[in-house]
């Protein structure tokens, strides 16, 4: 549909606005609507009434904060109060109070994630086949047309008609049942002279039909009956009851042929009201109508992989699906409850009938076993807004790694500006998992929207169209990576443009739409390279990949060579700190800023060596002084990976491309140890360790430092109550908490010396068993947190739980992999003392050295001008934003960038090798052992 029309230039939005306003749009909308569904329950005898009042009910926010539920392994949720009536029939009485349902579901913070037992998890988006009726045909085994229209139901369940080679109508109703289209019509309660008034052509819609099934018609009774018979596989002669109809109801009709409202907006081109959302027969009427028209070479097939037949399933849609499941449930206990009350005699209550274990454990299984929810990656700020931004067809309802075609895998055309082309994952599920381009959004009725500039010779403004997949044929769009910006230099040129998935080349006057953006077709992994148009795409979907790969350095690098969507991607990552009004820095310190304004003093606390689900080291850095005004929206603090509120994965460091002896040999990589002294390429990760002290049957466990048979020097690093002190250096084996857990000993199991000692000295020999938490191989570091977390109720059901946090310092080394931003990967093979590395003319040693072959082979070029313009920049001293396809502006427009650019490097170094007129970009160097070129 076409969407809001709005004046002006387009923004970015938020990377994070799909599945915030997914959540919002639950709590708004899908919890009402679940809430209505509950039904008024009454006992057997009829003589009580529950019921629910929706209109009060009442969310209330979570009493700990989002940090404090990641360090104690809770879960971050609202509490869900509904008002409740019991209602006596006989008296007229009622009985109202307000409920706890249960904890709703665990509470999307501002990066639209969720904390579920402390463990940050998302909710992603899946694609499934919209419901409504498909038409396809097929080849059978003669070469003959069988012409199928496939019913789709909201649920995921499916039928069919068909028209087989002897021309005659089926309705398919299970793999193996067919029945004739005439008893389905009678079963849903049509006589035969209302079937044929509903028919475009009787008379070519009777000759489908043999003999046979027209005496077949006759009462509704016996078209259930048969209808029964062929579809539960029943043998003999099934007599006509209530409860056959109710089974037949249930089994059929409203598993398959339940609609929604989605199937129904799509099937109606009846003068059927929208809120019927059930199958009639006069929608199986005219899907037989199509395919005999179809037989008869009229009307179209439909594409099923096109985006139009396609719709997306949100969090939203996911959430309250979750939700009436756990009503359902409640309904059933609230029922059973109110029959025992009944049968003891007992007077119940509203908050006796009503319990909170369905909601809680409906959600803590999704959470905890549904595909689709998953652990929040957080390796670096890209991968947690990537995350949330991903599409899948896999999951319940949806397709399999093993049983999904090609067909489905491969880029359609409908994907412009929706879904991106390149960046999917890699393996079994490529084409299966994609990412939402930049400026897509999810619309009304679950299809991908994409924005357009309308192309208007009456309105000199500029006006957006959001259009969903399947409008956009019927107009003439132009890619706007073919226009510049100058429209005038535009109106008598020619220009590629799009029109019903065919690509054409016509004048700018019939164009109706352009794109946005160069970016609009691209996700956000993919926007981030530069000069990706000069690249193949299969380097550059592992370059996609690869930065969510990126581990935060210790010293973090702004970019030289970007393409301006840095600091976007940084500000919606949630890493960075953001003032939220203005004010004056009025206090600073390491874990909080206090800003006052406004007559009072706002609090910002900070992450300080926090440690990610990926052990990655999340920590911010004060970026404003004391005493400084601010504005709202400021940056406060920079995060993991970013520098000046820009994304900064790695670091600009100088390469060459040449052989070296045969250590940068296809994919390795030859690096200067600079990169190792100078902490370069180092990084911090944070590991856990946790213990857990239980009560046994011999009494509970003792956390101690008076550990008998370990050497001192193992527990030198213990407090006085057998935990790990802060900031102590740990290494392999030390014990970082002492345990102890009580064990039965008979006389006969102790050592011989322990008896001597109990003999003759008469000590005591332990009776306990020494289960204390070492550190294990690989694991030195510096103690930076210790948490005990102290639950009631000290049970073998509900342990204490000692969690000890170890900063480990990593710094790079051989065997470790690196990678650029095109899709070049490699291992690094060897490290060389900075004297021995290739030199430049002016001196300056090289840092990494890479294969030349590795460039036309894998036909990413782009990295080339990456390098040559980063050299240019790191001599001028500046940083470069450039989007890509700036063909658009005139041909050759790359090369011409960087070739101006490393000519006035040359003119202001004074140095005419930056840039050689003969080999442009290319420069000769010496080896550091021999001084020879």
């Amino acid at each position: 549909m076409l969407g809001d029309g709005n004046e002006g230039i387009s923004t970015i939005p938020g990377f994070n606005q799909i599945q915030f306003e997914g959540f919002c749009r639950f709590i708004d909308q899908g919890l009402t609507e679940e809430l209505y569904k509950f039904p008024k329950i009454e006992d057997t005898d009829q003589e009580i009434e529950f019921q629910l009042f929706v209109e009060t009910y009442q969310l209330v926010e979570p009493l700990i904060k989002e940090r404090d539920a990641v360090y104690e392994s809770l879960t971050y949720s609202s509490e869900l109060y509904v008002s409740a009536g019991l209602i006596w029939k006989n008296s007229r009485d009622m009985q109202e109070q307000t409920i706890f349902i249960g904890n709703i579901p665990p509470l999307m913070n501002s990066l639209g994630t969720s904390i579920v037992n402390g463990i940050y998890r998302i909710v992603i988006n899946q694609i499934l086949q919209s419901p409504g009726i498909y038409y396809r045909s097929e080849l059978d085994h003669n070469g003959i047309s069988v012409y199928t229209g496939t019913i789709i139901s909201d649920w995921g369940g499916r039928s069919e008609l068909e028209i087989d080679r002897k021309a005659r109508i089926w309705a398919r109703v299970s793999r193996k049942q067919k029945i004739s289209i005439l008893v389905l019509s009678s079963a849903m309660g049509l006589n035969l002279r209302e079937i044929l008034e509903n028919v475009c052509y009787p008379e070519i819609f009777l000759s489908f039909l043999s003999d046979k099934e027209r005496k077949k018609i006759g009462s509704k009774e016996n078209a259930i009956l048969e209808f029964y018979q062929q579809f539960a596989c029943v043998g003999g002669d099934p007599v006509f009851s209530e409860s056959l109809c109710k089974e037949l109801q249930k089994k059929f009709f409203q598993q398959r042929c339940e609609l929604g409202r989605i199937g129904r907006r799509n099937m109606n081109h009846l003068d059927i009201p929208q809120n019927n959302t059930f199958l009639l027969p006069r929608d199986i009427l005219a899907a037989a109508d199509h395919l005999i028209g179809l037989k008869f070479g009229m009307g179209a097939l439909d594409d099923m992989n096109h985006l139009k037949n396609k719709r997306i399933r949100s969090v939203a849609d996911l959430l309250q699906d979750q939700f009436g499941l756990a009503l359902v449930r409640l309904e059933n206990v609230v029922r059973g409850t109110i029959c025992g009350a009944i049968r003891h005699k007992l007077i119940p209550t509203p908050q006796n009938l009503v319990t909170s274990t369905p909601l809680t454990t409906t959600y803590e299984s999704f959470f905890g076993l549904h595909p689709l929810s998953q652990v929040l990656d957080r390796t670096n700020p890209l991968t947690q807004i990537v995350h949330g931004r991903k599409l899948s067809y896999l999951g319940p309802g949806g397709l399999t790694g093993r049983t999904a075609s090609f067909r489905i895998r491969d880029i359609h055309p409908s994907h412009y500006g929706r879904i991106c082309p390149i960046d999917t994952s890699e393996g079994i599920n490529v084409g299966l998992i994609g990412s939402l381009a930049i400026h897509a959004r999810i619309g009304h009725w679950g299809s991908l929207e994409s924005p357009f500039y309308e192309i208007s010779e009456r309105s000199t403004g500029v006006r957006m169209l959001y259009l969903s997949p399947g409008k956009d044929e019927y107009y003439m769009v132009a890619a706007g990576n073919s226009l510049a910006l100058n429209r005038d230099i535009q109106e008598e040129q020619v220009v590629p443009a799009r029109y019903r998935q065919e690509f054409l080349t016509i004048a700018w006057e019939q164009v109706h739409l352009r794109s946005i953006f160069p970016f609009q077709y691209f996700s956000i992994g993919a926007s981030l390279i530069p000069f990706i148009e000069h690249n193949d795409a299969n380097r550059a979907l592992m370059s996609s990949n690869m930065q969510r790969q990126a581990v935060p350095l210790s010293r973090s690098e702004k970019c030289i060579v970007g393409t301006g969507l840095e600091r976007q991607a940084a500000l919606d990552s949630g890493a960075l700190a953001i003032a939220e009004r203005e004010g004056r820095v009025v206090y600073t310190n390491t874990d909080k800023i206090l800003l006052a304004g406004n007559g009072d003093i706002l609090s910002i606390p900070l992450v300080i060596y926090q440690r990610s689900n990926k052990n990655t080291c999340m920590h911010q850095k004060l970026q404003v002084p004391r005493g400084k005004c601010i504005k709202k929206g400021q940056i406060l603090a920079d995060g993991a990976a970013t520098v000046g509120g820009e994304l900064a994965l790695g670091k600009n460091v100088l390469v060459a491309y040449m052989p070296w002896e045969g250590y940068n040999s296809e994919d390795a990589v030859l690096i200067s140890e600079r990169l190792v002294y100078e902490d370069i390429y180092t990084s911090f990760h944070i590991r856990k360790y946790e213990i857990q002290t239980h009560v046994t049957s011999q009494g509970p466990e003792k956390v101690t430092n008076e550990i008998p048979h370990l050497e001192a020097h193992l527990l030198r690093n213990l407090d006085k109550n057998g935990i790990v002190m802060l900031g102590s250096w740990v290494e392999t084996g030390d014990i970082l908490v002492g345990k102890l857990t009580p064990q039965v000993v008979k006389e006969s199991s102790y050592a011989p010396e322990d008896r001597l000692l109990r003999a003759i000295l008469g000590i005591q020999v332990s009776t306990s068993k020494e289960t204390c938490l070492k550190l294990p191989i690989g694991g030195r570091g510096r103690v930076i947190d210790v948490r005990w977390i102290q639950k009631r109720g000290g049970s073998s059901y509900n342990p204490e739980t000692i969690r000890v946090y170890i900063s480990q310092k990593r710094e790079i080394k051989v065997g470790d992999k690196v990678a650029g931003r095109h899709g070049n990967k490699g291992i690094i093979s060897k490290i060389l003392p900075r004297q021995d590395m290739p030199y430049l003319q002016d001196g300056r040693s090289v840092d990494m050295v890479f294969n030349p072959l590795g460039v036309p082979s894998r036909m990413n070029v782009g990295q080339i001008f990456e390098c040559s313009l980063g050299l240019a920049g790191s001599l001028l001293d500046r940083h470069y934003r450039i989007a890509p396809f700036d063909e658009r502006y005139e041909q050759e427009a790359s090369r011409k960038l960087v070739f101006s650019e490393l000519y006035e490097a040359s003119k202001q170094t004074a140095n005419p090798w930056v840039f050689e007129p003969e080999y442009p970009g290319k420069s000769r160097i010496f080896d550091g052992r021999t001084g020879n070129p």
